[in-house]
């Protein structure tokens, strides 16, 4: 799985310490309300698309960055459904972060979904009722809060 040149650059200094980064996360939907997931390469569970924020880089430009690079898939950005704070996360190489998270509502608008980088196994469309019952806890916080249809995102009071 690549890992940004920036974050190796600090793991170099760091090790496998605990690192505080900013991410997005994107709740894709088609015309016929399909959700558009992913199975990690690094879990082997369903998500909804995410990635790691570039320095620097805007969390809208970066959503749209993770989907075409993670699927294949143009989308347009409808809002922000929610901000959250991942647990620490111990990935197979001993590396540990933790996540301030945006996750943002998109349409679809083109594009054939399909595997387009090494960070996943499978890239599938769903009804929100046939959601895979391994979907990571993040993912299906983040799919509820999304498919609310409320205007306000959701943030921890």
């Amino acid at each position: 799985m690549p890992v940004p040149e920036f974050v190796a650059a600090l793991r170099r200094h760091v090790g496998h310490a605990p690192l505080w980064l900013s991410g997005v996360s994107v709740v894709v939907r088609d015309d016929d309300g399909r959700l558009l997931l992913t199975r990690r390469a690094d879990n082997g569970r369903w998500a909804v698309v995410s990635g790691v924020l570039e320095p620097g880089e805007e969390p809208g430009p970066a959503a749209l960055r993770e989907v075409r690079e993670e699927t294949g898939v143009d989308a347009e950005l409808e809002r922000i459904t929610s901000v959250d704070v991942t647990g620490p996360i111990t990935y197979p190489n001993g590396d540990v972060a933790q996540y301030l998270d945006v996750c943002f509502l998109a349409r679809y608008v083109g594009g054939a979904a399909a595997v387009s980088d090494d960070e996943n196994l499978e890239v599938a469309w769903f009804s929100p009722e046939e959601v895979p019952s391994d979907l990571t806890p993040s993912s299906r916080l983040r799919l509820e809060k999304a498919l609310q249809d409320v205007p306000e995102a959701w943030f921890q009071r």
